[in-house]
């Protein structure tokens, strides 16, 4: 590069200095502050890591250990949870926050247990793909006015959930000895402005945050606020840009980016932020000053996969934010300054019982690091390794832009470098990627560092520095690892271990790559261990030594006269390694850990009276090598970090895993290997374990469809509301709104009567887009519309034929509810907007069912959103306990033989191996063409809801704790065959995956499976 390049970089480089940014807190406490840089808790500056999971898409809290545990291992600092208002309060006037999954205190325990951070995000509006977006279905209806708006009806209703969850909140807040940091108000809600440019007011919206914020703040919230602002665009609720104080605003600004849509069908985004091609990264720095200078950047609301819609691929789109995404994309925002981001999701679940909005199946997969099945992914191995070098990387809390450039860092116009500068330390970070990032060209290049020891072009004795297609690299100069520093590397860093006093610095590059770095303060190295590492190269330099290097599939070891030892992975091998935290201190000191290779999980490790305690999960015979403290004699240092834990970390040469003695021998670099035996557990094993669903027994699913059938009782209401508060008004009376009559999930049940010579009906049906809905008269099978992913209300003129009788006819229509939409859709109706006989007749009453017991919501632990009006769910078929003997042999796969519904039952008997834990999925299959819409209910719980002529799900996983592993488990299945000819289909059960474990994921959960009572007779 010519020399008037690189004095153009350096000036550039040095341009940068510490301007003054006082730290703030509103006033409330210096627990939590913050300033231009970053979060600052407890004194310490925080780089917020976060990933997102819902605790109610998980339904067994025994599995919630398992998913934060998952998050720490990950090297996360914190998670984030929506809560969820439908989920806690099945009516008015109701709230639940005890009874199984709705006993959310167990999760703030948990994370205090652990060492995690916690940001929370109440609502009362969630959107989240769930029905109504959070909202409870009672306030769907209308009474409550149009809500997200300071209407007194809404904030009426608001209110008890609100202050129950700021009461709960505070409680646990870090100010009050827990650990939640921050509490979000409201969500996506960018309406500060009607005009953004010129700053002008909408009113409405500011009163209605305001409401929220001195709610909450009344209620004992002293931790900051934050808003996730939906776009770039909108620039709601930042104090920073609000000059004119005309309010609303929280403490903190947040941004909600999805640069690749959230949706695995594009077509959906295409309204937001352009979405230009495929693999563009955004701009995120421009915005965050322009709108909020003085706080921190925080993405609180980023991309971590896309939602699968129905009709979507098969097992999601996860090639379209797999690894290489992870890689670029989380890369670019730190590039942009960004010190706070939060993932969605980290962990999605599942839509179980009805959760989901009309566009999105029983699948919340979302492309997650962590699979719906909870098995890691290479996502997830991806993300950790950005996750560690978030760890390690103290000074990244502290920076500012140091200059964009191609030619003036790298002398290629094809690579762009995003150089950020610590203001206090004058450390360096490079974050270099492809000028143009849809591209997937193969590139070389050297870097003009700024350093302590002067301007450098890097390498200079390894080959040059690689991108090879869709990545990203974050390369250092002057990085602080414990007392030793890195005057540079062109090798991506890992992490960093202190131990003994010294630091352990981990390299890694992609296999096949290499590196080089310059170790301040040593004088020469050695190769104490090479597995794979080729052209390792020590070069005496002015301030320490220069190290070149080529790692293959393998891990090297290097030492050095200055008690610095240097691990060198490629990418293969870095997927294996973990990083264990020895305190519960979410900023995870760096002498308070431990380095562990080998295992599929690492739980959580301790040291204590000389004996390295390590719990996780493994697969049959793995090797594990343990780099831990030898107990040197220096005071303080990793010594110093292990006195609550009990004593003596001198000699720790005695390793557990899972509670059973490790046979280790010491490696001549000083770690500890030897070999995990497992009882050669495999997933077919396993699979041999699990028996095949036979035995089934059929009984009438649809009674309702006949004439002579009696819906007097108390499981059906009388539709006789001749107005309604819903902006969609009917086009027909009575009424026939599910919401008008308590029935707010799952599928409605309509009998109209009349009289005369009726010879047809129009009927015009909204259950959501690809719902369906199938009419009988008097028992004769009328027709089906099967619907599609397009349509959210579909219609239909149906004739009468010979159907008809003298005196009264009864017309039956069964509709699928596919959940409430979002945003400002919430309150779109389900149920009939149009019923119009034709031919001079005109209805003289309806009758409408829905969840027995409608509001009541009658089962505390499954809630409000679990069943619908089906007959089966209304007298409790689908619940364990229930008395099936009288029922006759029957099969899905025989199946139906004209338009109806039948409902299947069967029972599962699983004892599994101790000691594993087991991923369990319900594969469900029909012959192609087939008209049919299946729910599937393991032990009470609906898991599985089956459109084959719509949607892309075959493989439903259901949880542990929801399947008892060591007992009987009831399995319910309802056909509804939307066709003449009637229908079949198949149900297996399979396991996904199985490793040894430390968690035993069912103990415990007998609570979680109520079962059948007689009280479920009265709604017949």
């Amino acid at each position: 590069m010519k020399l008037s390049s690189l004095l153009l970089a350096a000036t550039q480089l040095l341009a940068v200095t510490a301007q003054q940014w006082p730290l703030q807190n509103d006033g409330y406490n210096d627990v939590v502050e913050w300033d231009h840089y970053s979060l600052k808790v407890n004194g310490e500056r925080l780089f917020f890591w976060s990933g997102e999971f819902h605790y109610w898409r998980v339904p067994v809290p025994e599995l919630w250990i398992d998913i934060m545990q998952k998050i720490k291992a990950a090297g996360f600092n914190a998670f984030s949870i929506y809560a969820h208002w439908g989920w806690h309060s099945a009516a008015d006037g109701k709230l639940d926050f005890e009874t199984g999954a709705h006993n959310i205190t167990r999760i703030f325990e948990i994370a205090k247990d652990l060492g995690l951070y916690i940001l929370v995000r109440p609502g009362p509006y969630i959107n989240a793909e769930t029905s109504a977006g959070g909202f409870p279905g009672w306030l769907l209806n209308g009474d409550y006015g149009t809500l997200r708006n300071n209407d007194t009806r809404y904030t009426k209703a608001w209110t008890p959930y609100w202050d129950a969850m700021s009461s709960m909140v505070a409680e646990h807040a870090v100010t009050n000895g827990g650990n939640v940091i921050m509490y979000q108000i409201e969500n996506e809600y960018g309406e500060q402005w009607t005009d953004v440019d010129a700053r002008t007011p909408n009113e409405t919206a500011i009163a209605y945050m305001e409401l929220l914020e001195a709610s909450a703040r009344s209620n004992g919230i002293d931790i900051p606020t934050l808003h996730n602002n939906p776009n770039l665009g909108s620039k709601s609720w930042s104090l920073d840009y609000d000059i004119n104080h005309v309010g609303g605003d929280t403490d903190l600004y947040g941004l909600d980016n999805y640069p690749s849509c959230w949706s695995c069908n594009t077509d959906e985004c295409t309204s937001t932020n352009g979405f230009p091609p495929d693999f563009t990264t955004f701009d995120y720095y421009t915005n965050f000053q322009e709108t909020a200078p003085t706080m921190p950047s925080i993405l609180a609301e980023f991309q971590g996969g896309s939602y699968n819609p129905w009709g979507g691929p098969e097992g999601g789109c996860t090639s379209t934010t797999g690894p290489d995404w992870v890689n670029v994309f989380y890369r670019n925002n730190i590039g942009n300054k960004v010190t706070g981001q939060n993932l969605y999701m980290l962990f999605g679940g599942t839509n179980w019982g009805g959760l989901a909005m009309p566009t999105v199946g029983t699948s919340y997969d979302y492309s997650a690091p962590i699979a719906e099945t909870r098995l890691l992914t290479d996502k997830y191995s991806e993300t950790k390794l950005l996750s560690y070098f978030i760890r390690a990387a103290k000074d990244l809390t502290m920076v500012e832009k140091a200059g964009n450039g191609t030619a003036n860092f790298t002398g290629s116009t094809e690579v762009f470098a995003q150089a950020l500068r610590n203001v206090d330390t004058g450390s360096h970070f490079y974050v270099t990627k492809h000028t143009n990032t849809t591209l997937t060209s193969y590139l070389t290049f050297k870097l003009n560092m700024t350093t302590s020891v002067g301007q450098l072009q890097v390498p200079q004795y390894a080959p040059n520095i690689v991108l090879n297609g869709r990545q990203a690299k974050i390369l250092v100069a002057d990085f602080a690892a414990g007392d030793a520093s890195l005057i540079y590397s062109t090798a991506e860093v890992f992490t960093v271990s202190i131990q003994d006093g010294k630091p352990t610095i981990v390299f890694w590059v992609p296999t096949g790559e290499s590196g080089e770095f310059y170790l301040k303060g040593a004088t020469n190295g050695t190769i104490a261990h090479c597995n794979g590492c080729a052209n390792v190269g020590f070069h005496p330099a002015r301030e320490g030594v220069i190290v070149e290097f080529m790692q293959n599939q393998g891990m090297t070891v290097l030492t050095f006269d200055n008690g610095v030892r240097a691990i060198i992975l490629d990418r293969t091998t870095a997927y294996t390694f973990w990083q264990p935290t020895l305190s519960t201190d979410p900023h995870a000191p760096l002498n308070e850990t431990l380095l562990v290779r080998g295992p599929y999980l690492l739980r959580s490790a301790a040291v204590e009276n000389g004996t390295i305690s390590l719990t996780g999960d493994y697969n049959g015979i793995e090797e594990i090598e343990v780099f831990a403290p030898l107990g040197s004699q220096s005071a303080g240092g990793y010594n110093e970090g292990y006195k609550h834990h009990g004593g003596n970390v001198r000699g720790s040469r005695i390793v557990k895993f899972n509670g059973k003695p490790v046979a280790v021998r010491q490696s001549s670099y000083g770690s500890l290997i030897g070999s995990l035996a497992g009882s050669n557990t495999t997933v077919a094993s396993v699979q041999a374990l699990v028996p095949a669903l036979t035995d089934w027994k059929v009984h009438d699913g649809l009674p309702e469809r006949l004439p002579s059938y009696n819906d007097s009782g108390a499981g059906w209401r009388l539709a006789d509301k001749n107005s309604t508060l819903n902006p969609w008004q009917p086009q027909t009376f009575p009424v026939l709104y599910g919401d008008e009559y308590g029935f707010h999930a799952q599928n409605l049940l309509w009998r109209g009567r009349f009289s005369g010579s009726a010879t047809g009906v129009y009927l015009d049906v909204i259950g959501g887009t690809s719902s369906g809905w199938s009419a009988w008269l008097n028992g004769v099978y009328l027709s089906s519309t099967l619907g599609n992913t397009t349509l959210s209300e579909t219609n239909a003129t149906l004739s009468f034929g010979k159907a008809t009788q003298a005196g009264e006819n009864v017309l039956f229509i069964i509709q699928d509810h596919m959940g409430h939409d979002e945003t400002t859709g919430v309150l779109n109706p389900r149920g009939i907007l149009n019923a119009t006989l034709l031919g001079g007749a005109n209805f003289t009453s309806w009758r409408v069912a829905g969840k027995a017991g409608g509001e009541a919501n009658i089962d505390p632990i499954r809630g409000p959103y679990n069943e619908g009006g089906l007959h089966a769910e209304r007298l409790g078929w689908h619940l364990p306990g229930f008395d099936d003997s009288t029922w006759q042999p029957g099969s899905p796969e025989v199946g139906l033989s004209e338009a109806g519904a039948t409902f299947y039952r069967t029972s599962l008997p699983l004892d599994l191996p101790e000691g594993i834990d087991a991923s369990l999925g319900f594969t469900l299959n029909a012959p192609n063409g087939s008209q049919l819409r299946a729910q599937l209910y393991v032990n009470g719980y609906q898991f599985g809801k089956f459109i084959p002529y719509i949607g892309h799900q075959t493989v439903f996983p259901v949880f542990p704790g929801i399947l008892d592993y060591h007992g009987n488990n009831t399995i319910g299945l309802n056909v509804w065959a939307q066709a003449a000819e009637g229908a079949s289909m198949s149900v297996s059960v399979s396991v996904l995956g199985v490793y040894e474990s430390s968690l035993n994921p069912s103990a415990g959960t007998e609570y979680l499976r109520p079962g059948w009572t007689s009280e479920r007779l009265q709604y017949y």
